[in-house]
């Protein structure tokens, strides 16, 4: 695309964003509505391009594209609902108080940027194109060059989902091409107000800082990768030893370890028990085949952080997968004690993929500090009893600070679209803590709060209205009022 495509695109958005701010909230929910109907009906065409350019398994991809439109469908009825408009209303008290009403509005055109881990769910269609016209927001995207014939299928579904609705192809733009400079193009843009990214650290914080340099700074939800690590306690070992390791083992390399949710770190305490633990280990990892991972890019800085990660000092490795490796990836499991872990900051670094570090604490004192240690995460997961966490509290505590999910057992891979989902964690995992990606909440981030004051009613939006017209739960007075 060359310059002057871009620019128009980007201009165009305005128009888009003005026509969503014009209609209702139900008539928003129905346009989304008519575009997930578009994308339920894509038919093989669409599974097997994004499997020939990611080598995603056609099953998964499957399962992929049913939560992608039902994305659009979850976070449509959360906006029919006026849930995000937060309607409230301080009624005038003759000459003494003053008539205030406050909603959220769409804070204008979103710049995408998707992840080639989830060519449909966080790609050009995906949570972020969603979530962003479901705030009132026009959205551009840039095509992800890891697969851009599925980016433009799905894109050429919502322009139809758009069409068959009424409403201008400009609510959409989709904007292509080599190099960093169509991204920074999107970000300096003065009609830009927001930007979603959900990918590396380098590429997220190089957005983020492109937001903040603006002459007007603009808010950059990059989601940014974290090493989600697993505490394992005592009893909870004692009584799990061979289910946890194969089922930490199947997390790990679940997807050949593609999800940003990957358990990369695992942490217990020595005793013969983690001896036994470590030879369960090494046999589940040796059952894992290689596997092609997303492209060749994204193998190679694989096989560049598995071996600096093995060329750390006191780092051992236990347990491989099998397969050459040189084409695509073979599993790891590498092992440090926690002394050594606390004194090198690069151990705690993520490798994209299948490989895992166990660290051997000592004791569950320096269990604590190598927790204290961590970076922000977007999960932490406690292998442990009820015993165990009551014993163990204060890592509890430091372990809400840290991260933007807490698991009970289980394993962190497995994000589910519900309200109460976070997936969002503290810096660095993403540059912005207070909001999620996943789940109808991820409307939020693109909202901005306005206030009306002393203005006659048939002046203000619909969910600000005397009568109500929207029928939507509002604070009326201090008072909750539903309908």
């Amino acid at each position: 695309m060359s310059n002057e495509q871009i620019q128009a695109t980007i201009q165009d958005s305005l128009i888009g964003y003005q026509y969503l701010q014009r209609i209702s909230l139900a008539e928003r929910a129905a346009l989304m509505h008519a575009i997930a109907d578009e994308i339920e009906a894509l038919d093989e065409e669409l599974i097997q391009t994004a499997h020939a350019e990611s080598a995603l398994p056609l099953p998964r991809l499957t399962g992929e594209k049913g939560r992608t439109v039902n994305q659009w469908r979850a976070y449509a009825n959360a906006v029919r609902t006026g849930i995000y408009a937060e309607a409230r209303i301080d009624k005038a008290d003759g000459a003494a108080k003053a008539d205030i009403r406050k909603y959220n509005k769409g804070i204008g055109p979103v710049a995408v940027f998707g992840a080639s881990n989830f060519p449909f769910a966080f790609s050009t269609a995906g949570g972020d194109t969603a979530s962003a016209i479901g705030a009132g927001c026009s959205v551009v995207v840039k095509e992800h060059p890891g697969h851009p014939k599925t980016s433009k299928i799905m894109a050429e579904a919502i322009w139809r989902g758009l069409a068959k609705f009424g409403a201008p192809s400009s609510v959409f733009g989709y904007v292509h091409g080599e190099g960093n400079t169509i991204g920074e193009t999107l970000v300096l843009h003065p009609a830009i107000k927001a930007v979603a990214f959900t990918g590396s650290f380098r590429g997220g914080k190089a957005l983020f800082d492109l937001g903040a340099k603006r002459e007007e700074p603009i808010p950059v939800f990059s989601e940014m990768g974290s090493v989600n690590p697993v505490f394992v306690l005592p009893e909870y070992l004692e009584n799990n030893l061979a289910s946890f390791a194969a089922q930490y083992i199947g997390s790990l390399t679940l997807g050949v370890g593609q999800f940003c949710t990957n358990p990369g770190l695992l942490v217990a305490v020595k005793s013969s028990l983690l001896d036994q633990f470590k030879s369960l280990l090494q046999e589940e990892v040796q059952k894992v085949a290689e596997a092609s991972m997303l492209h060749s890019g994204i193998a190679k800085a694989y096989h560049a952080g598995k071996e600096k990660l093995a060329q750390q000092s006191a780092v051992t490795l236990l347990g491989e997968g099998t397969g050459s490796g040189q084409e695509s990836a073979v599993a790891a499991l590498y092992s440090t004690e926690g002394a050594s872990f606390l004194k090198n900051h690069e151990l705690a670094e993520e490798v994209f993929g299948p490989a895992g570090l166990l660290i051997e604490c000592a004791d569950v004192a320096e269990m604590k500090q190598v927790m204290e240690g961590l970076a922000g995460q977007l999960t932490i997961t406690f292998a442990a009893t009820a015993t165990d966490v009551q014993a163990n509290l204060p890592l509890l505590e430091i372990a809400q600070e840290k991260c933007g999910r807490l698991l009970f057992n289980g394993m962190p891979t497995g994000v589910e679209v519900v309200y109460a989902m976070q997936h969002g964690g503290p810096y660095p995992s993403t540059t912005d803590s207070r909001f999620t990606s996943v789940g109808p909440d991820a409307v939020k981030r693109f909202l901005r709060p306005l206030s009306f004051q002393n203005w006659p009613n048939e002046f203000l939006p619909a969910e600000l209205q005397d009568e109500n017209p929207l029928q939507i739960e509002r604070v009326v007075d201090n008072k909750r009022i539903v309908g």
